[in-house]
């Protein structure tokens, strides 16, 4: 007899119900969890308006990603955690054996599709072997689980700014101030940056741009975001441009407002299939440096809880509201149309 949960469960494009399903079981070197708080995140946004082919093969399926909660069962085999324990969990992980995990680029690990972990909107969550090996961390009990749920796309974020390469003094320009933007700004000014420029067509994004610490704001509905960070650069454009909304057209705008030998990080991944253009002259002579920087590796998933912990990340700024977990498709909805930031969501 299968035990019962409520669950947010995905049928289609635009269609998530609220509803009863049962209990994940676990196996060996796995960990059952209950959930104290999951957060909304731009991947689920995107899911749940045009569907995702790796994170959603079958329907219906268990969705959401970004958790943290209390250990309820400890599969076979498991040394290092225990039921009771505080935990936070990312939603993948590498084998630590293949052709890119040898080269320090887990984050290209061909495993990672295996050992996805989906269902963060439930009362409960399995958590894959893989995962509970790589990307598993306790948590003190001083940290709050919506905080906490923090830890995987704060550790995104740890990633691309390490590729970026932020020098003391140096001008950043982001584009997107979604919770992952803001998270850049943050980061960008912590690693050195002396100004940031950001850019979002939301106003309470670009209101929360301004609490994050961006010196200057742009509104690009309102005026030419390339020729706005020119002119605030001298005519040079920025040393370090973050493209942190996944479209082809702001990719190409990132490009643009990048000075030659400057740095420009596509962070935000866009829909497959979808192209982009480059001048091929001004990136030759230009000398310029254009990175796709794409998801975590484990230690930037254990720097990323340390600057929780510590309060490095300002955390109140990240999530903006709270609901019950039958009021998931409201707060994805309000997600997507820029109304808020992350939302913490409560079985």
């Amino acid at each position: 007899m299968f035990r019962k949960m409520k669950a947010a469960m995905y049928y289609d494009i635009g269609d998530v119900r609220y509803e009863e399903t049962d209990i994940p079981e676990i196996g060996p070197g796995e960990l059952l969890v209950k959930v104290g708080t999951a957060l909304t995140c731009g991947t689920d946004v995107k899911t749940y308006k045009r569907g995702h082919p790796i994170l959603i093969k079958h329907t219906p399926a268990l969705f959401g990603h970004e958790y943290a909660g209390t250990i309820e069962e400890v599969g076979e085999g498991v040394k290092d955690f225990e039921s009771g324990m505080r935990v936070v969990a990312t939603n993948s992980a590498p084998c630590g054996d293949c052709f890119f995990c040898k080269r320090d680029m887990p984050n290209l690990c061909a495993s990672l599709k295996d050992s996805l972990v989906n269902g963060a909107f439930a009362e409960y969550i399995r958590v894959p072997a893989p995962v509970v090996r790589w990307n598993t961390h306790q948590i003190p009990e001083s940290l709050a689980f919506r905080d906490a749920a923090l830890t995987e796309p704060l550790a995104c974020v740890v990633h691309g700014i390490e590729e970026s390469n932020i020098k003391l003094g140096d001008t950043v320009a982001v584009i997107g101030a979604g919770p992952i933007g803001q998270m850049l700004i943050m980061l960008a000014k912590k690693h050195g940056a002396s100004t940031v420029i950001a850019a979002d067509l939301a106003e309470l994004r670009r209101d929360i741009a301004k609490k994050a610490g961006a010196d200057i704001i742009i509104d690009p509905s309102k005026e030419n975001p390339v020729e706005r960070v020119k002119q605030e650069t001298s005519g040079f454009g920025a040393d370090v441009v973050i493209e942190a909304v996944g479209i082809p057209q702001t990719w190409e705008q990132a490009v643009e407002m990048t000075r030659d030998a400057g740095t420009t990080v596509l962070f935000g991944g866009a829909a497959s299939g979808t192209k982009f253009e480059v001048d091929t002259v001004r990136f030759h002579y230009g000398q310029l440096t254009i990175k796709g920087v794409f998801h975590l590796k484990p230690r930037h998933v254990d720097q990323a809880l340390k600057l929780i912990i510590a309060g490095d990340v300002n955390t109140e700024l990240l999530i903006s509201h709270e609901m019950k977990l039958e009021r998931i498709r409201e707060a994805l909805e309000l997600m997507n149309e820029g109304q808020s930031m992350k939302v913490a969501i409560t079985p």
